[in-house]
């Protein structure tokens, strides 16, 4: 196949949300088809609610800063799904994301024919599968790979990773992992199996005592909010430059790459599982630990694009999203605030709206080009419950929503686009595009 053929393939085997189907035996089967790419390399794997992308890129930088060669699988993409591969910190080039797609869907008509599956494997399943067999294929030194919902029966435990992570854990796609805080975490906690070595993030006492539970049943020790924490500085666009004390070391000084307040603990997790890697034989000095955490980058997570006016792009798209968010506005973005908001229906609107939507001076509301996407109808019965109708707009289209912001807010002032990542996939090439034009 060539990059589009293979892009319409994986498309069409349904949107990686709707058509999900969570169970472990397809992947395996496929992977076995595969000749079993995830036995050739040690993988880190990383669960959670929010902030597991951001562990799993600042783990990658740190990794590169050291030499070691990584695999690194991260999801949704915001544009071209070859961002969600990345070897030694590059996308997949299409041939070689072309090339793969070829071998694993042969693999799954393999599996189809000889009667040991009946449908197809999914959309994830499959990327996940040309991931894997990526990282064999570059022969890089470590995978990191961020789960895609959930743990348990998520596509990239079938990797056993020897380290696992879980960030913090909050409500989300309740209707597939639980409606409570216990039976979320008791799917994120199922990626902790014998063996293998974990770091937990500070979590929700509930979260926690299932989390550690599980870590007892299975006989593993974690390090459980085990790093220490002291904010030594934070710059006017707020970088915080933090003092990180391990059960192992202390970084006295680290300045982060990624913007915000809950950056700090997700690089603290992603320190400790460094930690991990090398306690596993990977040559992770100090000094590259520091130099990875302060040059990882995150797209549309706090991104901040220079401009008249500035944009601010972020995913957040759960109540704990939208408060972080909503903090960091608050504290750094120079107001007047516009917010370009577009979500999921299934999400807990009415809780983003009441956290967010009092921060924006004035608010677009927008559809995205998504079969979950709410409607602006939907949207704006939310909005006028928090902010007068003279402060709120309705656009017919992100690019329309983009007009208007920059028309109705002021050279000094921030456009902030918001409430999902596939609504910043088809805004962020407008956004760089309209930089590179001013320039």
């Amino acid at each position: 196949m060539k990059f589009k053929e293979a892009e319409d393939y994986l498309l069409g085997l349904g949107h990686e949300t709707l058509a999900i189907k969570l169970g472990l035996k397809n992947t395996e089967l496929l992977l076995g088809l595969l000749e079993n790419p995830e036995r050739k390399f040690p993988a880190v794997q990383i669960a959670g609610t929010n902030g597991k992308g951001s562990t799993a890129v600042v783990l990658d930088s740190i990794c590169r800063a050291a030499g070691v060669r990584t695999g690194l699988y991260t999801s949704p993409h915001l544009v071209s799904i070859t961002e969600r591969i990345k070897i030694n910190g590059v996308s997949l080039s299409p041939e070689a994301f072309a090339a793969t797609a070829t071998k694993v869907r042969s693999a799954a008509q393999k599996l189809i024919t000889a009667g040991q599956i009946t449908t197809l494997p999914t959309f994830f399943e499959q990327v996940t599968a040309i991931a894997l067999v990526a990282f064999r294929e570059a022969r890089v030194d470590v995978a990191i790979l961020e789960t895609g919902l959930g743990g348990r029966l998520d596509s990239t435990t079938a990797a056993n990773a020897c380290v696992v992570g879980i960030t913090q854990i909050a409500f989300d796609h309740e209707e597939y992992l639980g409606n409570t805080l216990r039976q979320i975490a008791g799917e994120k906690a199922a990626i902790i199996r014998p063996g293998v070595k974990a770091v937990i993030a500070p979590q929700n006492p509930e979260a926690l005592s299932v989390i550690l539970r599980h870590c007892e049943t299975s006989g593993v020790i974690p390090y459980a909010d085990a790093c220490n924490t002291r904010i030594v500085k934070v710059t006017a666009d707020g970088h915080y430059s933090v003092r990180f004390e391990t059960p192992n070391d202390i970084y006295p000084e680290v300045k982060l790459g990624l913007a915000g307040r809950h950056q700090i603990e997700n690089v603290g997790v992603a320190i400790q599982l460094a930690e991990l890697l090398r306690e596993n034989g990977f040559n992770l000095s100090n000094a590259a630990i520091v130099k990875g955490v302060e040059s990882a980058t995150h797209a549309g997570r706090l991104e901040l694009i220079a401009g008249s006016p500035s944009f601010l792009l972020d995913g957040a798209h759960n109540p704990a999203g939208a408060r972080s968010l909503r903090d960091y506005l608050h504290e750094f973005v120079p107001k007047p605030v516009t917010l370009v908001f577009g979500a999921m229906r299934e999400k807990r609107l009415d809780e983003i709206a009441q956290i967010l939507f009092r921060a924006a001076d004035h608010l677009v509301l927008t559809p995205v080009n998504n079969p979950r996407a709410a409607s602006t109808e939907t949207l704006l019965s939310l909005a006028e419950r928090h902010l007068p109708t003279n402060r709120i707009t309705v656009a017919s289209s992100s690019s329309e929503a983009l007009k208007i912001a920059e028309r109705i807010t002021p050279a000094l002032g921030t456009i902030c686009v918001t409430g999902s990542l596939y609504l910043l996939g088809e805004v962020r090439p407008l956004v760089i595009g309209r930089g590179a034009a001013a320039r």
